[in-house]
């Protein structure tokens, strides 16, 4: 997502103008770095945060569930739009992974230096969020989580929910629609917190924070793990469905379309 001249804003005819299909310049890496650790940050700060507040406010898990989501939705949609034009607003390494994975096969996305800058970035955000969120309410700055979330009913979840994330977000770029990210992603998470069975945690470094509290958002250590793994299941299912719903059609002189 790039910045573009407002409507109506006429250009001199003495500045250069970029080739067409050319790639406009990157903002520097480190600012990219800095804006997925702060961006995951503060998204596992809004789902940790407005879980412990709930569980104050209401013993009805379905009230608190209900706040937990909407907060997440809210806070989700202004993160994106607030730091897509940076850094693609991943906070997710499940995304970067399938981004990375797209581009060395000749799509858009980031490379193997920023792959392995984006990841750590996104994870220290996690878990500094998580602690963030705990210190608000005055709960122990690092308490490991005893919610289990092993079940298999709850793995599967999270291949569901990962995959329609990566679907969500390619299928926007694949038909030039990423404009309506912050509002269609958030969205999908606020839904997929009620029709998947694991609440849709759908990304690696939000699962690693949120083992660091033990609160209505934690999930165990030992769970972890096979979230991780079931997440990266999910976004390779998500490509596929990429690849075959969205297939680039061809000219009637069999060259791929624009």
């Amino acid at each position: 997502m790039t910045a573009t001249e407002p409507i109506g804003t006429p250009i001199p005819a003495d500045v250069p103008q970029p080739a067409p299909g050319a790639t406009p310049p990157r903002t520097p890496l480190i600012a990219r770095a800095a804006a997925e650790l702060v961006g995951t940050a503060a998204l596992v700060a809004v789902v940790v945060g407005s879980g412990i507040q709930a569980t104050k406010l209401t013993q009805d898990v379905a009230l608190q569930l209900l706040a937990n989501s909407t907060a997440t939705v809210f806070g989700l949609g202004v993160l994106i739009a607030l730091l897509g034009p940076v850094s693609g607003a991943h906070f997710n390494p499940a995304v970067t992974l399938a981004e990375w994975w797209t581009a060395r096969r000749g799509g858009a996305g980031v490379n193997a230096r920023e792959l392995a800058v984006y990841v750590p970035s996104q994870i220290a955000g996690a878990i500094a969020g998580a602690i963030l969120a705990d210190a608000m309410f005055g709960e122990p700055l690092v308490k490991w989580s005893t919610h289990d979330r092993s079940a298999g009913n709850l793995l599967l979840g999270e291949v569901v929910a990962t995959a329609g994330l990566i679907l969500l977000i390619f299928g926007l770029a694949r038909t030039d629609r990423l404009r309506f990210a912050p509002v269609a992603i958030a969205s999908y998470i606020g839904a997929a917190y009620w029709f998947t069975s694991s609440t849709s945690f759908a990304n690696p470094a939000v699962t690693i924070g949120r083992a660091f509290t033990d609160t209505f958002a934690g999930i165990a250590p030992a769970s972890v793990p096979g979230f991780i793994a079931m997440q990266l299941v999910g976004a390779m299912v998500g490509l596929a469905l990429v690849a075959v719903i969205f297939m680039r059609g061809t000219t009637d002189n069999g060259t791929p379309s624009a």
